[in-house]
């Protein structure tokens, strides 16, 4: 009722008759992306309106009395690649600010002539950008940073009521996470212990700026993961006055707050918490105790010490607390029941020092914790099941330097120290493992210290106009494993024409088995690191300014990997989803050996057009085939190789009031390992057929998610209003199956069906 009442006023108000139209300003600062510093004298044009202007001293541009509406800044500066910025909203009396990195060239004469685009010309292969309005109003990802990901054509679905990210047929413990380029272990709620994804995303997307997922290939600056990085950028709060969000949505209620630190910094805070538990106790008291409770804040804090120094303060912070007993969990087909408690937090400082001449240098240091507190019983007997004490804390300390020699030349180096620091008071009841066998009860009680050391170098060279490349090197030293491993790595760029570019990359990459896995065995200290060599090449050719085609190939190879002999037919890493347990974790193991491999290879196309009018999208698609070699020499599929993956996505804004949007996407069917019915049913527990190791295939993946949102404009306030429709025809999707213990036989686990999302938010 609130909401359609909010609807009708604030329409009645912005149509008034005599009521002046909303403005706001528009301001930024522009950059060099290699140097950092200002921009003096760069044009800005405003369109469609026919505004221009030049950045101050400072880099700094200015708009002002903009009417509200959605707008296209077009940038352009001697010497730099021009940049064009869609999406910039102009709100009711508020101040949008854009900051943006121009790209030096020296594309020079007739040769090629750089036209100005959306798309930025230093990214590297199998690099995606989006911008903090892309990422707003993407349809089907509630405000998740890792949902918004999935449409892309290197991610395989795993489920939809998770995120996990499967990137190019790896495991999602292989990817990297940094935010303001600190790194994070994990940026969701109910978060997976030894891995990365979980239920919901922990940052509030009105707090970006904008994102970067390299799915491959990356640079030697990122070490110990193997698969992806995503780089996110968090937005500085408003230096000029104080600004105020509230939001309701499947998020839960939020709040976002901003302003000024005189004219040296700003802050930026955010604070959510689930609402479905209020509800719930309202209504049925007796239920509220089994729904699931998160909340999370964050804030940033920049101040400038001079024109060269700047500080960063962060704070990232997660609760969570699920429950069931064990009435519920036989009315649910639950195996297990229990309580899980998650606590996540990051804090960090970054000092940014620009150097005399043409360089700069970023140093970070923070803090991450993770807290797991999580005891289950068996639903079927109610004995003890798993009970998880456990608290990692990790404190690293980065540093990251640039300098620019010449047009043609560009150094980066760096170096990075990261101490982890682990309590585990974990007990594994005795069981049987997926295939059958007994396993004996496991205790893990005691700490766990380990160390990585690690620097690297790269240098860009633009031997001609027209080619880039950049070699580079890394190295890393693991206390721990006692091991010390060296990563070189190269990226390629050669500009056939204005719009055709030929893009590659190749490199070795190394990470340390998780810290809950390599704690279970002494004997782990002698596995060797996780290696994947990576190739990839690409083309990238642009339509038009606004629109442009990408097709890569790849193949990556894994090396090292560890496997269980009591099960020679099982990929270990891949155990978090090849199982349906009560909640993912990785179960206890004897001795392992590091003869196992994997491999994945594909061809990925996508087709992106910016919002350069009123209509903007996506298509993407992929082949793929992921496999791994068992302790038994076989070459079996990964639970990731869904080998087909297509995706269109796009929308529709007729003006500044109203925008459609949505997203089809399609998945072949995942790989898994059927039940040996009869041994199941005399053990009373899912037992595998060994003799068809992912060899059955799942149901096709697909789902259609629409969205609409209408804006409505005060004077001096904007309320945003959207309807979100997940799976709109309802289709039946299974994540995979599970043996119900209760029951004894053998049940579906279903993806998300209908679900309507509607969430609002309130901007003064």
């Amino acid at each position: 009722m609130i909401v359609v009442a909010a609807w009708l006023l604030t329409g009645a108000v912005e149509g008034a008759a005599g009521q002046p139209h909303p403005t706001g300003t528009i301001t930024g600062r522009l950059f060099d992306a290699e140097s950092q510093e200002p921009l003096i004298g760069a044009n800005v044009w405003l369109h469609p309106t026919e505004q221009g202007t030049a950045t101050d001293l400072e880099g700094r541009f200015r708009f002002e009395h903009v009417p509200v509406g959605s707008y296209t800044l077009r940038i352009t500066y001697l010497g730099y690649a021009p940049l064009i910025r869609p999406d910039v909203i102009v709100r009711s009396d508020r101040i949008t600010i854009v900051e943006a990195a121009l790209t030096p060239t020296v594309l020079e004469g007739d040769e090629v002539v750089v036209a100005a685009g959306y798309f930025p010309e230093d990214r590297a292969v199998s690099v995606t950008g989006f911008d903090a309005e892309e990422i707003r109003r993407a349809p089907g990802a509630a405000g998740d940073v890792s949902r918004i990901l999935s449409g892309l054509p290197s991610i395989s679905p795993v489920n939809d009521t998770r995120n996990a990210l499967a990137v190019r047929g790896g495991s999602p413990m292989e990817n990297g996470f940094y935010v303001d380029g600190i790194p994070i272990p994990n940026i969701n709620h109910f978060p997976t212990q030894g891995s990365s994804g979980g239920a919901i995303g922990l940052l509030n997307v009105d707090l970006i700026r904008n994102v970067d997922f390299a799915a491959g290939g990356f640079s030697a600056a990122h070490g110990d993961r193997l698969s992806a990085v995503l780089d996110i950028a968090l937005r500085e709060g408003n230096r000029e006055e104080t600004d105020v969000q509230l939001d309701l949505s499947l998020g839960g209620l939020g709040f976002v707050g901003e302003g000024g630190l005189g004219d040296r910094g700003a802050w930026l805070v955010s604070a959510r918490r689930s609402y479905l538990d209020l509800v719930v106790n309202v209504f049925l008291r007796d239920a509220a105790d089994a729904v699931p409770t998160y909340s999370d804040a964050q804030a940033k804090l920049v101040f400038d010490l001079t024109d060269q120094h700047r500080i960063t303060a962060l704070g990232i912070l997660g609760l969570d607390r699920s429950g069931i007993d064990r009435a519920r969990a036989i009315e649910q087909h639950e195996n297990a029941y229990g309580d899980a408690d998650f606590t996540a937090g990051t804090t960090g400082l970054v000092w940014r020092a620009l150097w005399p001449g043409d360089g700069y240098s970023t140093t970070t240091l923070s803090h991450n914790l993770q807290a797991y507190r999580i005891h289950f019983f068996e639903t079927a007997t109610g004995a003890s099941y798993f009970d998880n004490r456990s608290t990692e804390h990790t404190l690293r300390l980065r540093n990251e330097n640039t300098v620019r020699f010449s047009p043609a030349h560009r150094l980066a180096f760096g170096a990075e120290i990261e101490g982890n620091m682990a309590r585990y008071d974990q007990t594994f009841a005795a069981s049987t493992d997926p295939l059958g066998q007994p396993t004996p009860a496991l205790r893990l009680d005691g700490r766990l210290t380990t160390a990585r050391l690690g620097g690297f170098v790269s240098h860009t060279w633009r031997p001609t106009p027209l080619l880039t490349l950049t070699p580079g090197l890394r190295l890393d030293h693991h206390t721990y494993t006692r091991r010390t491993v060296l990563a070189p790595r190269l990226a390629a760029a050669l500009h056939l024409t204005a719009r055709t570019t030929l893009k590659a990359a190749t490199g070795l990459y190394h990470q340390q088995l998780p810290l809950t896995l390599l704690a279970q065995q002494d004997a782990s200290r002698d596995l060797p690191l996780l290696t994947a060599r990576h190739l990839v090449a690409g083309m990238e050719h642009r339509l038009a300014e606004h629109t442009r085609v990408t097709v890569e190939v790849y193949d990556k190879h894994y090396r090292r990997f560890p496997l269980d002999p009591a099960q020679p037919s099982l990929f270990l890493v891949d155990e978090l989803f090849y199982q349906v347990q009560p909640i993912s974790l990785l179960l206890g193991h004897g001795p392992l050996v590091a003869t196992g491999q994997a491999r994945t290879r594909g061809v990925e196309a996508m087709l992106q057009k910016k919002l350069a009018d009123r209509v903007y999208g996506m298509v993407s698609g992929a082949y793929f085939r992921s496999r791994y070699r068992g302790a038994d020499g076989l070459w079996r599929n990964r639970v990731f190789d869904s080998r087909v993956l297509f995706t269109i996505e796009g929308g529709y804004k007729p003006g500044h009031r109203h925008e459609v949007s949505m997203k089809w996407s399609y998945a072949g069917g995942a790989p898994f390992t059927p039940f040996d019915e009869a041994a199941s049913q005399a053990a009373g527990r899912g037992i595998f057929d060994a003799a068809r190791i992912n060899t059955a295939r799942l149901p096709a993946y697909h789902a259609l998610n629409l969205r609409y949102d209408r804006r409505f404009h005060f004077r001096r306030a904007t309320l945003i209003t959207y309807l979100s429709v997940w799976n709109v025809y309802d289709r039946r999707n299974i994540a995979g199956y599970y043996w119900d213990e209760v029951a004894n036989r053998r049940r579906a686990v279903e993806q998300f069906g209908l679900l309507p999302i509607l969430g609002v938010e309130f901007e003064f």
